[in-house]
């Protein structure tokens, strides 16, 4: 299994282009599940769950095909020729909850295995599969699979979401493209990839109004067709390298990125005494100072401070002047890399959803397993400031949401290389 190996001290200077968004491409992906005609998408991320993805897809009947050196994805679904979406595929990654939407909405059945993914909490599916019986799909629960089936088609209809959930609002969009009459999902989601797939639907035919905000409409119509479809930037990624200059005291121009993207996290970097400024083609991070200053952050859903950056902005405040605190408000269990960060010598305590970080702490490097996509990489951050070397073990949870993490950092100076077993 391979690790990161990081020797920390060297200032971060250059430029580093960001990805395509992996959240926003694994959403649009199944997308293609509602025409028989090809989806091509563009600015695709190379990475670990875009592939897992990609097979669930081909279990499905689709065929994809990966051109420009894996930066362009053609999808074509023709015919779906299985309806089960096995527990093998999806255990793998939470995202494959998202073929269930379309395959009920083209074909009125979908067997779909409940998800895994990474161990932050319960993520439970409920909200999901609520969605799709307001749209007039039944439901059973067996051996660990969802059987869906709606013979007559989905009815378009009021889906009230209890909370801004990210993938139910997925899910529920794509279904309500194909379903007969209006639907309307309150409370949606309003993250950048919502509009984003959204954008994607309606240059395939679907009449949506109000993405980006807590009431979307949809207008179901007959059939979708094919489009070409560019896939946003990685705003999370942009987060996790914009702390990367900040924690080195370093000087990183991020291209392909607008701060608009990333605009409760900019406000909190700036606070904490990172100046965050646009410039040509992207965004230019570097300190205001020496220092950094303590800040106090919840995470919430966007436009608030997102979840996916508070295990990398937590790794950034073990090195403020003073005492910093998080409140996580989105998952239960999603601290789990704070005994990490305590190895190299961070001071946090955590009080049921808040992580009281004490600094500035003088980081050591160490050896430190990687618990969760976004823990790995604050381990790779904290071993950037580290004095000495840090072994981040278990990296193949970095390589489901960061493309070429070492060669990026790397490129702007970073003592970092993948040990292979």
């Amino acid at each position: 299994m391979d690790r990161i190996a990081v020797r920390g001290g060297t200032p971060l200077k250059g430029e580093i282009a960001i990805s395509g968004a992996k959240n926003a491409c694994l959403t649009l992906m199944p997308a293609a599940l509602l025409t028989d005609e090809p989806l091509t998408l563009t600015n695709t991320p190379r990475l670990a769950d875009i592939k897992t993805m990609s097979e669930l897809l081909e279990s499905l009947g689709c065929e994809v095909a990966p051109l420009q050196d894996r930066r362009v994805l053609a999808i074509g679904t023709e015919r779906i020729s299985n309806h089960t979406a096995h527990y093998d595929i999806v255990r793998k990654m939470r995202a494959s909850i998202l073929v269930l939407g379309p395959m009920l909405a083209r074909e009125g059945e979908a067997i779909v295995s409940l998800p895994g993914g990474c161990a932050i909490g319960a993520r439970p599916v409920d909200l999901h599969l609520k969605a799709m019986e307001a749209l007039g799909a039944v439901l059973e629960l067996e051996d660990g699979y969802v059987h869906a089936s709606a013979p007559n088609g989905l009815t378009g209809a009021v889906v009230d979401l209890p909370f801004a959930s990210v993938g139910a609002t997925e899910n529920a969009l794509m279904a309500a493209t194909l379903a007969k009459g209006e639907s309307v999902i309150r409370n949606a989601a309003r993250e950048p990839e919502i509009v984003d797939l959204a954008n994607c639907l309606i240059a395939m035919g679907a009449k949506i109004e109000g993405a980006g905000s807590s009431e979307i409409r949809i207008q179901g119509v007959p059939r979708l067709h094919g489009a070409t479809h560019r896939v946003i930037a990685d705003r999370i990624e942009a987060g996790t390298y914009m702390i990367a200059a900040a924690i080195t005291n370093g000087d990183i121009v991020l291209t392909g990125v607008t701060r608009d993207l990333v605009g409760a996290f900019a406000d909190k970097l700036e606070e904490a005494g990172v100046l965050v400024e646009d410039v040509e083609h992207g965004v230019r991070v570097r300190r205001a100072g020496e220092h950094l200053k303590p800040v106090h952050i919840e995470t919430e859903p966007f436009p608030g401070f997102p979840t996916d950056l508070q295990a990398q902005m937590m790794a950034l405040l073990t090195l403020a002047e003073g005492d910093s605190e998080i409140e996580e408000k989105i998952f239960e269990n999603r601290f789990m890399h704070v005994p990490e960060l305590s190895r190299m010598g961070a001071h946090i305590e955590v009080h049921g959803g808040a992580a009281m970080i004490h600094g500035p702490a003088h980081l050591t490097g160490a050896p430190v397993m990687a618990t969760d996509l976004r823990a790995s990489v604050s381990l790779v951050l904290a071993g950037l400031a580290a004095e000495g070397e840090t072994i981040v073990n278990r990296v193949y949870h970095l390589d489901r949401g960061y493309e070429r993490v070492e060669e990026k950092l790397s490129a702007c100076g970073a003592n970092i290389r993948r040990l292979s077993e």
